[in-house]
């Protein structure tokens, strides 16, 4: 969505960025973290938090920075405040939760780069208010996080018998589907969830 001299108020901004204009399924963005990350819940889980965190902060920064920013270094100005608070994302998992920084690998520092981020710093917080500008990064986060939630919480149990890393008793005796953990099973979720998403919107 373009900027707009229209004031949008917050709720207004995150509850759009939920279903009418979702990321994930109307925008097509995101889509390589969707199908690296989602065979862990816990894992899929953290990206997400780590992509809130990220585009909320990031659109504020933005708009509160608005005025101040030089239109010819915008881009840049955006890149280096992204940067840096997915440095500090990357710098606690570090620290905190080593072992699920190893297994993300990449893919936290790749938040810098995610079209979502840059997208909603671009479209919208350059020419809207601060906190609206927050509740749009965070709509945008949430709405990417429910499409990638709903697949990790399928394809764990099914590749993997677990959920959360947690064996599931009543799955002992299912046959792992081992398609299911690799990147193919993401793709194949995911065109499912935008066929039936699709197929209900006007």
């Amino acid at each position: 969505m373009s900027a707009s001299a229209k004031p949008v108020t917050p709720w207004a901004a995150f509850q759009r960025m939920l279903w009418v204009e979702n990321p994930v399924i109307v925008q097509i963005l995101g889509i390589c973290s969707a199908l690296a990350v989602t065979n862990l819940v816990k894992n899929t889980l953290i990206m997400c938090v780590g992509l809130i965190f990220t585009c909320a902060m990031s659109s504020l920064t933005v708009s509160a920075l608005r005025n101040w920013t030089p239109r010819r270094v915008r881009m840049m100005a955006q890149l280096l405040i992204i940067a840096s608070y997915v440095i500090v994302i990357q710098t606690i998992l570090d620290a905190y939760l080593p072992a699920v920084a190893k297994q993300l690998g990449p893919y936290v520092g790749l938040i810098i780069t995610n079209c979502i981020v840059m997208g909603r710093t671009e479209a919208f917080a350059t020419g809207n208010r601060p906190l609206a500008s927050f509740f749009d990064g965070a709509g945008a986060g949430v709405g990417y996080s429910l499409i990638l939630l709903t697949l990790a919480v399928v394809r764990e149990p099914l590749g993997m018998g677990t959920f959360f890393g947690y064996p599931l008793g009543f799955m002992q005796d299912w046959t792992r589907w081992s398609l299911m953990i690799v990147a193919p099973a993401g793709f194949f979720g995911l065109a499912t969830i935008l066929w039936i998403a699709r197929s209900r919107m006007p």
